[in-house]
């Protein structure tokens, strides 16, 4: 994080290794794949990991009880993450309310890029308050197909789109709207393989897939998927496994509890001695007095 010199001011986190909106388009351009991971209420360590491990975006939701928690811990919460992942590009989700008008929609977002994201998602938004956010120089990053908030209730659940032409069509037609009301990426969500890489193509901005099954430019996943939290038989058709994290972790608690009760750790090499004439002096103190 930069200081101004002879000064304790903090400013903006931002370095030259930094990845940004430029990054991910520059890698569209040159026909690089972008890869995404949705780090679920986890993301100040996973997101460090992520960037460890060279993934290009986060995306990101505030934890909360309630959409209007989740509003007001967005900020100190991109804090957190930027704080534990300098450079990977962040990308936060905005809760329905945040975006209800232009005007609050710039207010809001203008406050999580400041303490650190890189782009704002706000699901579902209109043409009329993207154009603005747009205007006033607000990155948006936003969302096709299957909304995957409360919004798919009209949409019958979270189910597949796309699968007729005229579906497909509407779908296309808001994606290239989003591109001409300067959105500058998007992920679209649970469409045919065909229909993702169509819409992918067609576009000049970055189009991630998500449980998509098409290669677009790229492809996220949600760590509950990816490290392997739920059993296989629980696992979507688009999800894949990479680690098995909850039983390596498990593992690794019942060996520590395991060897805490049999008495093997700490061991002599787990700790430090005292010098002997020393230690002879405290026993001697502690006898006479206690």
């Amino acid at each position: 994080m930069a200081t101004v010199k002879g000064s304790n001011i903090e400013m903006v986190p931002i370095s030259m290794q930094r990845q940004t909106i430029w990054h991910l388009q520059k890698m569209k351009d040159e026909g690089k794949k972008i890869s995404m991971v949705g780090t679920a209420y986890m993301d100040p360590i996973f997101a460090m990991l992520c960037e460890k491990a060279g993934i290009n975006l986060v995306r990101y939701t505030a934890p909360g009880e309630n959409s209007q928690q989740r509003a007001e811990n967005i900020a100190w919460w991109t804090r957190a993450i930027r704080k534990m992942a300098p450079n990977i590009c962040l990308n936060a989700v905005m809760q329905t309310q945040q975006y209800a008008d232009k005007y609050t929609a710039v207010k809001e977002a203008s406050i999580i890029m400041a303490d650190g994201a890189d782009s704002v998602m706000p699901m579902g938004v209109t043409n009329e308050v993207l154009k603005y956010m747009s205007d006033n120089q607000i990155p948006v990053f936003g969302h096709v197909g299957c909304l995957s908030g409360w919004q798919t209730g009209r949409f019958g659940g979270y189910r597949r789109v796309g699968k007729t032409a005229e579906e497909a069509m509407q779908i296309f037609r808001q994606a290239y709207e989003y591109q001409e009301n300067g959105m500058v990426g998007m992920t679209i969500e649970m469409t045919p393989r065909e229909v993702t890489n169509a819409i992918a193509k067609k576009l000049r901005i970055p189009v991630i897939g998500v449980a998509a099954g098409g290669v677009a430019d790229g492809s996220e996943m949600v760590i509950f998927d990816l490290l392997g939290f739920l059993p296989p038989e629980a696992m979507a058709k688009h999800a894949k496994s990479y680690a098995s994290f909850l039983g390596e972790a498990i593992k690794a608690f019942q060996t520590f509890d395991a060897e805490v009760k049999g008495e093997i750790y700490p061991a002599e090499e787990h700790g430090w001695g005292m010098d002997e004439k020393e230690f002879e002096k405290f026993m001697n103190e502690l006898e006479k007095k206690y």
